[in-house]
């Protein structure tokens, strides 16, 4: 779990909430490390695809939740216009994330959302 939010997390008790948080977690991971890298290999992929699949099935459950954070948030230094953890699940493959710049700059609205979500649930 990236270390502030699991600062922010002690004493949460949705262990829902925690594992949408670690797999979130996983996925940007991911997303840094292709866009880093300027390519994404086999196992990338895979990872992406159990990811993509196992966040598009959970995120319905948050993504009320969450969309007064994000819509606080900012992208490239302006009010985010839609939201990013859609926006980063949408690409199909792992490699639609070499050179997305977009996307690394969706990374930290995202990250902002889970962190209010989560003291707001604690």
């Amino acid at each position: 779990m990236n270390p502030f939010t699991r600062f922010l997390s002690r004493g949460l008790g949705d262990e829902a909430l925690a594992a949408f948080i670690e797999q979130w977690d996983a996925l940007e991971g991911l997303v840094i490390r292709v866009y880093r890298g300027q390519a994404a290999e086999a196992e990338d992929e895979a990872e992406y695809q159990a990811l993509r699949g196992w966040l598009e099935r959970q995120y319905p459950r948050w993504q009320e939740a969450l969309r007064p954070y994000w819509r606080r948030a900012r992208v490239a230094g302006k009010a985010a216009e839609r939201d990013p953890f859609s926006r980063l699940l949408e690409a199909r493959t792992a490699a639609d994330f070499v050179g997305d710049w977009e996307a690394m700059q969706h990374l930290p609205a995202a990250r902002e959302a889970l962190n209010q979500l989560v003291l707001n649930q604690t």
